[in-house]
């Protein structure tokens, strides 16, 4: 994970703030990642690699909402193979 974010945004990888619920800007990456060779996004993330997180009691609802709107074939056809990981970060206070 740290390798990704240090690696910074790219063709293959997109930072999203999403810190309570999903954007209307990670759909648009997601079309652009389907039209393309794919890429991944993380989520709890500004643009310039800050890790901001999202809160820990909405992200059970936060993956289910993406995994079921991206898996509705009235808003993205056709269906695709997706992959959603959640990760943990320790920062040294």
């Amino acid at each position: 994970m740290k390798r990704l974010l240090s690696q910074g945004e790219g063709s293959y990888l997109e930072f999203k703030e999403c810190t309570d619920r999903i954007s209307k800007t990670v759909y648009e990456t997601v079309c652009a990642f389907l039209n393309t060779k794919g890429g991944a996004i993380l989520i709890g993330v500004k643009n310039n690699g800050t890790v901001v997180g999202v809160d820990k009691k909405i992200v059970f609802n936060i993956k289910q909402d993406f995994v079921t709107s991206v898996n509705n074939g009235d808003k993205l056809s056709p269906t695709f193979c997706l992959f959603v990981d959640e990760f943990s970060i320790r920062y040294p206070t």
